[in-house]
């Protein structure tokens, strides 16, 4: 008797250490993290993916969906192995999952409308999934370390970061800033300078020194700069305007495989709200660049520089020639969506619509145009927390985002569907809408990723 009970309490204790097990908790716990905000309005609902999300209780079997790995990292340069804290939350563990015994093989079960799903629920709080208080604890932990741990923070900053803690966040995330505190500071005054060395080379020149297709760029960076989201009219300010024009003049000359690509100016404004933002205080549309001393705006302007590098690292062949990258997962896009839902991509592929014809401007922009300007920076938090993975995952997110309208969608022609999809109806979206599209992306993720199989042609 004393054997066994020797020999139980050692294969406890294997379970107990068990890296597995520890690693296996930190994903069910991203994964109850991403659906916290929306368990109360998806409780029942059925989507496109056949998906249904009941409660813990409501399972008829132990089988769930696993959240992907955060292995899904930027690389980064001095930044330590991977580590996990062991801060997990124990209420967490009652949030609802995915159950895979109600994945239907072939009924189609559609989505209602974005407008549906605000009548049907009261609005969130804005950001308030990224401020409640434990989760304000969890960033103060990771960030308050001398080495900040990157895929603890990756996961935090995944379902929202709290707008003051927004700006060193992103700086991390991005590789920019480094994860040793004792060498943020001087790192950052160093590629600072580096910029300023840059925009006095390439930009502070005359025309005499440029080629004539260096003079043809910067005219239509000038000519783009006034366009770049113009129902936000604190970038319609002509100090604004010079910001941007110089951060996307140098980061052009400094990779001619691309040059300047119309796209990315609209790239660069998150950086520039954000990192404006903690120099400026209240609504954006009340912001005055003429408030900030000369200093603060050049930091501003070479933060959102590197950053800006740092993103585009990850997705150049966007906007190389013919702009490949983009073709490639606008084809990974249609796959997944008629894998999804059969019969949206069949009504699209009958009409004659090609996914090239809507989803390009998605890609190139990542939807900063389609959606609110006050819900771009929430939008990403999930961007930057994919790290390398971004470009695959936004085939998800973008796919999520289509579905949105699916019944809408089945019942246009042709014509309309394209006028429908170039001005979609998100005026009014809040962070209900935006959470809601970022989880049925994670979930359709978890279930396609493991199986790359499911989307080969």
């Amino acid at each position: 008797m004393k054997s066994n009970n020797s020999h139980s309490k050692e294969e406890d204790l294997k379970q107990e250490t068990s890296p597995t097990n520890s690693h296996t908790t930190t994903l069910d716990s991203r994964f109850n993290q991403t659906l916290r905000n929306v368990q109360g309005l998806l409780k029942g609902r059925s989507f496109p993916g056949k998906v249904l999300i009941t409660r813990r209780s409501d399972l008829t079997d132990g089988t769930i969906l696993g959240s992907p790995g955060v292995s899904r990292s930027p690389s980064e340069i001095g930044s330590p192995s991977s580590q996990h804290m062991d801060d997990h939350d124990p209420n967490e563990d009652a949030i609802d999952k995915p159950n895979t015994s109600t994945i239907v093989s072939k009924s189609k079960t559609s989505m209602s409308s974005s407008e549906d799903m605000s009548k049907e629920a009261p609005r969130f709080v804005m950001g308030a999934r990224a401020t409640d208080t434990a989760r304000l604890m969890k960033f103060t932990k990771v960030l308050g370390g001398t080495t900040v741990i990157l895929d603890k923070l990756r996961e935090l900053a995944w379902s929202g970061v709290p707008p003051y803690l927004r700006p060193n966040v992103w700086r991390l995330l991005l590789g920019y800033a480094p994860p040793n505190s004792d060498r943020r500071e001087g790192v950052l005054r160093r590629k600072r300078t580096e910029y300023f060395d840059c925009v006095a080379q390439y930009y502070d020149v005359s025309d005499n020194e440029r080629t004539d297709e260096e003079i043809n760029m910067l005219r239509q960076i000038a000519v783009d700069c006034p366009r770049t989201v113009p129902d936000v009219t604190f970038f319609q300010q002509a100090e604004v305007q010079k910001s941007l024009e110089r951060i996307l003049y140098t980061w052009a000359i400094r990779h001619p495989a691309s040059g300047y690509v119309q796209g990315i100016n609209d790239l660069a404004t998150p950086f520039l709200v954000v990192f404006l933002s903690e120099h400026l205080e209240g609504s954006v549309d009340s912001w005055s660049i003429a408030d900030l001393d000369p200093e603060n705006i050049s930091n501003v302007e070479a933060d959102c520089y590197w950053c800006l590098s740092k993103l585009l690292d990850g997705m150049q062949d966007h906007y190389t020639f013919a702009q490949p990258g983009i073709q490639r997962l606008v084809f990974k896009l249609k796959e997944l969506v008629r894998r999804i839902d059969e019969p949206i991509a069949r009504h699209i592929d009958e009409q004659g619509l090609e996914f090239l014809q809507f989803a390009f401007r998605w890609f190139n922009c990542l939807l900063i145009r389609e959606i609110p300007f006050h819900l771009v920076t929430r939008l990403w938090d999930t961007y930057l927390a994919e790290g390398d993975a971004l470009p695959d995952f936004l085939v998800y997110i973008f796919a999520s985002f289509l579905l949105t309208w699916s019944d809408k969608l089945l019942k246009l022609d042709f014509q309309e569907m394209v006028m429908f999809l170039q001005h979609l109806p998100t005026n009014n979206w809040s962070h209900q809408e935006l959470e809601m599209v970022l989880s049925r992306a994670f979930m359709w993720h978890t279930m396609f990723d493991s199986c790359p199989s499911h989307l080969a042609t």
